[in-house]
């Protein structure tokens, strides 16, 4: 039997589209003679469709286009689709997240998915409830298959499998270990810098434990903050890939269960070009989905907009990225010719509105309506205003989105005003800390200078006042971002004086990444959806 593995792109909550495309991967997989089609977790409706799952109305109108593909299936093929569909069995009021196996005049197969996560990002059982992956059997072309949904593969033991989730059960032990020809994985799996690795240890893991090829399908695309890097996969009963698909794109791979071989990809191996690649296409079908076109940002002449306006035009192209450079009174010369410098090499448009003037009017008005007032926070913060006022005013003139340029250091402290270099549509580097900004610059300027080099050796600064360096306020960025690490990503109470001041900080600014724009996801943990601090509290830290 010839299996399709069907990398798509789904568009949440476009289901004549994602229909459409399934239609197409099916033809498509049909000319290529194969007789089973697998598509990713929720390939008809989209992922995470979170509390839109409150409508009933959304989900059987997803539902109703499943007979649709149904009746176009090529004869003698079958279709695994992942979907959300009403729970009949008369035992709860949700839905399942299930595999739907789909043959030409036959009525549908309904797989549940068994384990529903609820740590990070993922909060399914707030809608979905759980299958039984025991049951999940059936037989196609003389073949046996088990079916399995994403987590429902992730529930071995924690011990040496960093990354593993712990439920306590797992399915997988709970399903006939004999007599199975194939296993199969739709997924929907986000993408951090260990994921990939992770998935090969626990496909292998089932393969060898039910001693047969297993099948791993994975979605690719973004939505919102998260981002699915495909990457889809075949292995055989001794663990080995046998069979790759591309990561970052849609794909249509091969794989022949008689002889074993399947289609192979070559995958970026330089984790900087993964990176990369990664928040491009994230950032892409944010826009993309969002149905924006143009976006433009800041560009101060320092390391994290230089890096921001780069990936920009990535994503969308250099005629649809603009540049604004803001020179305040404490803005340099240097750094205005470095914004320019880079434009140039970029190929985007340029437009300067110093806020010298706007600031020192606003300066008198204030010292006039509440007395006067020496040089302060204030002052800092009210620049920085003005430039977010600036920037958000181009949005509305010219129907462009603003993209933030934050990084995951600052924001974790909290070093950043709100309602000035805070806000924003989308945030793609909020999930990088300081040092991880400099290594992606370094990557592009790694063919030639595109970034100017004076960006990546300067100080960084607001330039909100004179002489200022982010030092000033700051620990040491590589203290800082050890720090963040072990305090954000790995959940380890503060040692260092360092840390202990880091965690003070980034508890008493709760507030500041509660009105952030969305985060978009690379790290095993992200500030956004999947943290959830409360802004008012008297934990001890």
């Amino acid at each position: 039997m010839r299996v399709a593995l069907a990398q798509i792109n789904s568009f949440l909550g476009d289901f004549s589209g994602n229909k459409d495309k399934i239609l197409d991967y099916i033809n498509r997989a049909a000319n290529k003679h194969c007789e089973l089609v697998i598509f990713p977790e929720a390939a008809l409706f989209g992922y995470h469709p979170a509390d839109l799952l409150e409508r009933p109305s959304i989900v059987a109108a997803q539902e109703k286009l499943l007979s649709e593909i149904a009746r176009k299936i090529p004869k003698g093929m079958g279709v695994l689709v992942g979907a959300f569909v009403k729970n009949k069995s008369g035992q709860g009021k949700g839905y399942w997240n299930a595999a739907v196996f789909l043959e030409r005049g036959k009525k549908p197969q309904i797989f549940p998915k068994q384990l529903l996560p609820t740590y990070d990002v993922f909060d399914e059982s707030r809608h979905v409830e759980p299958g039984q992956v025991a049951k999940n059997i059936f037989k196609f072309k003389g073949q046996k298959i088990l079916v399995t949904i994403c987590e429902d593969i992730w529930g071995w033991p924690r011990k040496g499998n960093p990354g593993f989730s712990s439920y306590g059960v797992n399915p997988l032990t709970q399903a006939p270990r004999k007599g199975l020809d194939l296993v199969v994985n739709l997924s929907a799996s986000p993408f951090t810098e260990t994921k990939f690795k992770n998935r090969q240890i626990v496909v292998g893991m089932t393969a060898k434990h039910f001693k047969c090829p297993m099948v791993y399908v994975n979605m690719v695309g973004a939505q919102d903050e998260l981002i699915f890097d495909g990457g889809s996969f075949a292995v055989d009963a001794k663990g080995k890939v046998v069979a790759q698909s591309v990561r970052f794109e849609e794909d249509l791979n091969v794989y022949d269960l008689n002889s074993g071989e399947g289609g192979s990809r070559n995958l970026p191996e330089d984790p900087q070009e993964i990176l990369r690649s990664a928040i491009v296409l994230g950032l892409r079908d944010f826009l993309r989905k969002c149905g924006v076109e143009k976006v433009h940002l800041g560009l101060s002449g320092g390391i994290d907009s230089a890096l921001v306006a780069c990936l920009a035009c990535d994503a969308v192209g250099p005629m649809n990225v603009t540049a604004i450079s803001l020179p305040g009174p404490f803005t340099s010369k240097e750094s205005v010719e470095l914004a320019r410098q880079l434009a140039e090499k970029l190929g985007i448009k340029l437009f300067e509105v110093p806020i010298t003037g706007m600031y020192e009017q606003s300066v008198r008005d204030f010292d006039k309506a509440f007395g006067e007032k020496k040089f302060g926070l204030h002052n800092e913060n009210v620049q920085a205003r003005l430039r977010g006022l600036a920037l958000m005013a181009y949005s509305n003139r010219e129907n462009s989105l603003l993209i933030g340029t934050t990084n995951k250091s600052e924001i974790a402290v909290g070093y950043g005003t709100m309602y000035g270099d805070l806000i924003g549509g989308v945030m793609p580097i909020a999930d990088l800390l300081k040092g991880e900004v400099y290594e992606l610059a370094r990557h592009y300027n790694s063919q030639s200078e595109i970034i100017p080099k004076k960006i990546l050796t300067r100080p960084p600064t607001a330039e909100l006042r004179a002489n200022q360096t982010d030092q000033d306020s700051l620990p040491p960025y590589d203290q800082l971002d050890k720090a963040v690490r072990r305090l954000v990503e790995g959940f380890h109470a503060p040692k260092t004086d360092v840390e202990k001041r880091v965690l003070s900080m980034m508890m008493k600014s709760e507030f500041k990444r509660w009105q952030a724009p969305p985060v978009l996801k690379v790290s095993d943990h992200a500030f956004g959806r999947g943290r959830r601090f409360p802004v008012a509290h008297k934990a001890g830290v």
